[in-house]
């Protein structure tokens, strides 16, 4: 039915062409269930839905102002790309041609580079207040080291009023490249501002992870989660086996049958205080799972202060690093061919028994 609904919208998205030269804040609306957005960094900036009872948050981490997002270093609500994730050592070879790209996370390239996705201005193509906004990006050759003009819009839209779509797309203009953008959003079911995130109960229909190294770059093995602290094939509080590992969860797990692009469930998650639960649908093959280990007395929207374990990243992606790691699924993209990434969150609530 996802799917359906999906195609459905699709139909109808590129109905207008707004041009946006400065940066705006665009809201979309339908029922109990609104969302904001802004075309630097194409951001998610809020979405607020009723808990159980009816009680309206906003269940995405954040700052008050734009000045704030261009600060940060979170990547809160942000499309990251060229490539999100990290590259090892800032560098590929492709058909014998070697790329030194910009190393922002010490030697390596986290999220794009220095100005990724995230900290550049998109233009606005398409919006609708109770349907969608799109916004457009031409990376060009050379950008943060990756070669060729690349073509990116990027989609969200409200299949109905508990659904929200995302859909990324990129067309390599003149060169091979490599491309894997992911949405980079801090999720709280609580509400934003309601402490952390331990006690949501989570699963991840994943039975394998691709290990890192100290860097938290992949080894390029993938290894089983059964019998681990990765283990969400069974629904169980992120906190429950949290002490076995050093930091959190920052971690890829490889989906389940979600190779040949099909929109598939990845990942859902339960908080039983508000009995908000998000689904997260995708056509991609992995799922960045972080527990935003990093955070530390972050200032947010609200006067909140964000700390240690306030939300979750869940970013449906390709691989990390694989572009150096030839037994992953490739992320290269040919001259003329495209690019395509679609999710779907859905978003109920349930009283307690």
């Amino acid at each position: 039915m996802l799917q359906v609904w999906f195609v459905f919208v699709l139909g109808f998205l590129f109905s207008a062409n707004i041009q946006a030269e400065e940066i705006g804040i665009y809201e979309l609306q339908r029922g109990d269930l609104s969302a904001t957005f802004t075309n630097y960094g194409a951001t998610m900036l809020s979405l607020i839905l009723p808990d159980k009872n009816g009680k309206l948050d906003d269940i995405v981490l954040g700052y008050d102002t734009i000045e704030e997002y261009m600060n940060d270093t979170t990547y809160f609500g942000a499309i990251v790309g060229r490539v999100a994730n990290r590259i090892a050592g800032a560098q590929f070879t492709f058909n014998g041609t070697h790329y030194n790209l910009d190393a922002n996370e010490g030697s390596n390239m986290l999220h794009g580079g220095s100005k990724g996705f995230g900290e550049v201005i998109w233009s606005v193509q398409s919006y609708q207040e109770d349907s969608h906004v799109s916004f457009t990006y031409n990376s060009f050759d050379g950008e943060e080291g990756f070669p060729g003009n690349l073509s990116v819009i990027v989609t969200y839209m409200l299949i109905d009023s508990n659904k929200l779509g995302v859909r990324m797309e990129a067309k390599a203009l003149d060169k091979a490249t490599p491309v894997n953008l992911a949405l980079h959003t801090y999720w709280n079911l609580a509400g934003h501002n309601r402490g952390d995130i331990l006690s949501h109960e989570i699963q991840i229909l994943a039975d394998s992870i691709t290990p890192v190294d100290e860097a938290l770059i992949p080894t390029g093995q993938i290894k089983p989660v059964n019998g681990t602290p990765y283990d969400f094939l069974a629904p169980r509080t992120i906190g429950s086996m949290l002490d076995q590992l050093p930091d959190g969860y920052d971690i890829n797990y490889v989906l389940q049958n979600n190779s040949l692009g099909r929109l598939q469930k990845a990942v859902q998650v339960h908080e039983c205080v508000s009995g908000r639960t998000m689904e997260l649908w995708t056509t991609k093959p992995g799922l960045q799972f972080y527990t935003s280990n990093q955070l530390v007395e972050e200032k947010g929207k609200d006067g909140s202060v964000y700390r240690k374990y306030a939300g979750i990243a869940l970013e449906t992606q390709g691989f990390p690093d694989s572009v150096n790691h030839p037994n992953f699924p490739s992320q290269m993209v040919m001259p003329g061919e495209s690019y395509q990434h679609v999710m779907v969150y859905r978003f109920t609530t349930k009283k307690n028994n």
